[in-house]
């Protein structure tokens, strides 16, 4: 009785704190606050309308000042908070712009660390000590953190949100794979390295045990899914064009993917685990690609190490060989360790001119 006392107020006081948040936002008249207090309650039963979220996307559809503006609030909100669930609902809301906002609003959300000069979803510390379910619940907060942190990071490199409905909606299948056939092998490995650390980190998850109501969390774990299938994606076409390369690729190059197709093959259980229920993905496709390429980069990479050893034997008897064509000719004279010379030293004769 005295543990569901305790939730109960628990939940009176989230509720008392949302209509206090309301309050203030309607005596500051911004309808942008208010939406974000909307979307982000305290209750851990609801998840973000999709009314409150394409509000909040509208701020994207103008000038970049409303957009700001719109970033400002929701990590302000993020920051400042330390009950798990809210700060859950804000990475949730931050994933719909990410997914389904304007360049605009994506834009300011890309450089918004540049302006606070720190890492505005850097929530390793983040905990909600009020009870074991919001405890629970802090570990998906970091968890989730991180992986958004990571989607920023493929935008860095990659240069679009790989789920993203906004990030090329005019690009077709086939000028995309143009783009992808015109990287160079260094940077296509370097894109396949930074989805592969974002699959990493999905498989990360942390269980679920005491959260009383899971659909925020299934909710997230949906949008996941889909997020997961676009990595898929990338990967397969990077992965297609490197199969057609392989014979170019360097000694290291091909280190350096053996190391990466170990990584993708070890979360291969955990995210069958996540995504059990995902149908028509590319998963098999993507599995026997990433097999049959290392297999065949493997025999590369022997194959040149085979080269170098060959190379440095090579080496160590040509310059032998040219050591001994400095010294061994008649009239050089050979000193040995101890100071005497050659018993076999032939002096050269001086001839004097004239």
């Amino acid at each position: 009785m005295g543990q569901q006392s305790k939730l109960r107020y628990r939940d009176l006081l989230g509720v008392l704190k949302d209509k206090a948040s309301l309050t203030k936002a309607v005596i500051l008249t911004s309808s942008l606050n208010l939406t974000i207090v909307r979307a982000t309650t305290h209750d851990p039963s609801t998840i973000p309308h999709e009314k409150d979220i394409d509000t909040l996307l509208s701020y994207g559809h103008s000038s970049r000042i409303p957009a700001a503006n719109c970033i400002n609030a929701i990590m302000n909100r993020l920051q400042n908070t330390h009950d798990s669930f809210v700060a859950f609902k804000c990475l949730v809301m931050i994933h719909y712009i990410i997914r389904r906002g304007s360049f605009i609003l994506q834009d300011q959300l890309t450089i918004y660390p540049l302006t606070g000069g720190h890492n505005y979803l850097n929530l390793s510390k983040f905990r909600d000590n009020s009870s074991l379910e919001r405890w629970e619940m802090s570990s998906w907060v970091r968890w989730y953190a991180r992986v958004l942190e990571y989607i920023l990071c493929t935008f860095r490199i990659m240069g679009f949100f790989i789920c993203s409905v906004t990030s090329h909606p005019n690009s077709s299948k086939q000028e995309h794979e143009e783009k992808v056939s015109a990287l160079m092998n260094i940077d296509l490995i370097k894109e396949i390295d930074t989805l592969t650390g974002f699959i990493e980190e999905l498989c990360r998850a942390p269980e679920l045990l005491n959260i009383r109501d899971k659909g925020l969390v299934h909710e997230v774990m949906r949008l996941m899914g889909e997020e997961f299938s676009s990595s898929q994606r990338e990967i397969l076409i990077r992965l297609s064009e490197l199969e057609q390369r392989v014979g170019t690729l360097s000694f290291g190059d091909s280190v350096e993917l053996v190391c990466i197709f170990k990584r993708l093959e070890s979360c291969k259980e955990r995210l069958l685990v996540l995504f059990i229920n995902r149908k028509g993905g590319l998963g098999e496709v993507l599995w026997g690609l990433i097999r049959d390429l290392k297999e065949k980069v493997t025999i590369e990479k022997e194959c040149g190490e085979r080269r170098l050893v060959k190379a440095g034997w090579r080496g160590k008897f040509s310059e032998s060989a040219r050591f001994g064509e400095r010294i061994l000719r008649l009239g050089d004279s050979v000193m040995f360790s101890s100071g005497r010379m050659a018993l076999d030293w032939v002096p050269t004769p001086i001839l004097e001119s004239g």
